[in-house]
């Protein structure tokens, strides 16, 4: 009961104590100059090439070389396969199932702190899961976890947020513009666009060619990249046609959709199975709510087989940006390489390319395509390995063992050459 009553302030002062208290000595080195070598047997670098026995010198956060494994190493890996830090450009932050396993909703009787922490815990399950970025397309709860992570208070993956989202309801073409605006103002990362309504209502495009062409140019003359939630084909060519720079779902796009997006160098987002399996195999967490019924759930099923058949078309469009983004949501924060295994065991997809499209693709799409999202000399020191390796076994992608972010270890296999942290 006394949780109820903590502020957000109350909440993150006391992380950053427990944090402080926890701290290990490979913690303290990471934020100086010490050198950290972290030696695997098999690196995948985000960009498709392959490297044997190497080590990768971290300082100061960064990597600062890849050289042949010699001598010895603070962090040996052993066989394990090491790749970037994984990116999830689509996860809803803020969501979470209640103490009476609902999904929490305004007015049920958990109040902030009670979200606060819900947040935090999701933030951190996604961290140990090996993603060490995530786009949160979610409402303005986002932001004290994004900056509390920045800051250090807590531990997460960084974190890009929406703030809050258009659609329809959003009003004129210059009242959207207006919004677009605001969310720069409160300090939008991105801005959320829902062109079409969800898949459990019919998916079909909601907002006018206006409206889509006033968020996407606006938020282009802010500075801002937009993601467009866009199942109808028409609202997907709608988006390239606004200059929009990413499309998500397009459970229903044709080819002529794909084809637009290709040319135009618009990021396309599918999903393959995490979202529809976790709603459909946890139905009473949502039933009820807004068109989470039968209805909608019979809707959902016929989704997974129309993704299935969205694969093929997707992968014949040559040159066609696809990022990684799951849509997490309540019950699938940790589960987020889902769909990795996924777009590999049933979309036919290579290890290598999934890995590729993960990192430093997605990073790519976020704009911090010169930072994060690969292995190499000058990049944040993002590093996750799994144990097994996923070009064999798709599952290897949900056995991660280690996890490093900005040079900073928060996973770590249970021994290794080195400083020893350990966990509560």
């Amino acid at each position: 009961m006394i949780i109820r009553r903590l502020t957000w302030r109350g909440l993150l002062v006391g992380g950053a104590l427990a944090a402080s208290a926890s701290a290990s000595p490979m913690n303290a080195q990471a934020g100086d100059t010490t050198t950290i070598v972290v030696r695997a047997g098999t690196i995948i670098d985000g960009t498709g090439t392959t490297r044997r026995n190497t080590d990768v010198v971290v300082r100061g956060g960064r990597i600062v070389a890849l050289r042949p494994a010699r001598g010895r190493a603070d962090i040996d890996l052993g066989n394990r396969v090491l790749v970037p830090g994984l990116i999830d450009t689509h996860v809803h932050l803020g969501w979470y199932i209640t103490e009476k396993n609902r999904l929490h909703q305004r007015g049920d009787g958990d109040d902030e702190s009670i979200a606060a922490i819900n947040a935090t815990g999701n933030a951190q399950r996604m961290l140990q899961a090996g993603f060490t970025t995530v786009q949160s397309v979610g409402g303005s709860e986002d932001k004290a976890v994004r900056d509390a992570i920045a800051r250090g208070v807590i531990s997460g993956p960084r974190v890009l947020t929406s703030l809050g989202s258009l659609n329809e309801r959003s009003g004129t073409p210059d009242s959207i513009r207006m919004a677009v605006r605001k969310f720069k103002e409160q300090g939008a990362d991105v801005i959320k666009i829902f062109a079409s309504k969800s898949i459990r209502d019919g998916g079909v495009q909601s907002m006018t060619q206006e409206q889509i062409d006033a968020a996407c140019g606006e938020a282009k003359a802010q500075g801002l990249r937009t993601i467009v939630h866009a199942h109808a084909a028409s609202a997907g060519k709608a988006s390239v046609r606004a200059g929009c720079s990413q499309v998500v779902h397009g459970v229903f796009a044709d080819d002529e959709a794909l084809l637009m997006m290709a040319k135009a160098g618009t990021y396309f987002e599918p999903q393959c199975e995490l979202i529809s399996r976790n709603y459909l195999d946890h139905k009473e967490w949502f039933r009820g709510i807004g068109s989470y019924n039968d209805e909608g759930f019979d809707a959902m099923e016929k989704a997974l087989v129309l993704r299935r058949a969205l694969v093929q078309r997707y992968r014949a469009v040559k040159g066609l940006k696809v990022v990684y983004g799951t849509d997490a949501v309540a019950g699938a924060h940790g589960q987020n390489a889902r769909d990795l295994v996924c777009r590999v065991r049933e979309n036919g997809e290579s290890a290598v390319d999934v890995i590729t499209s993960a990192t430093s693709l997605s990073a790519e799409s976020m704009g911090l395509g010169a930072e994060i999202g690969r292995v190499a000399a000058g990049y944040q020191a993002d590093l996750v390995a799994f144990d097994g390796d996923p070009r064999t076994d798709a599952e290897s992608f949900m056995r991660v063992a280690f996890v490093m972010k900005g040079g900073v270890v928060h996973r770590q296999p249970p021994s290794f050459t080195g400083p020893v942290r350990r966990y509560p």
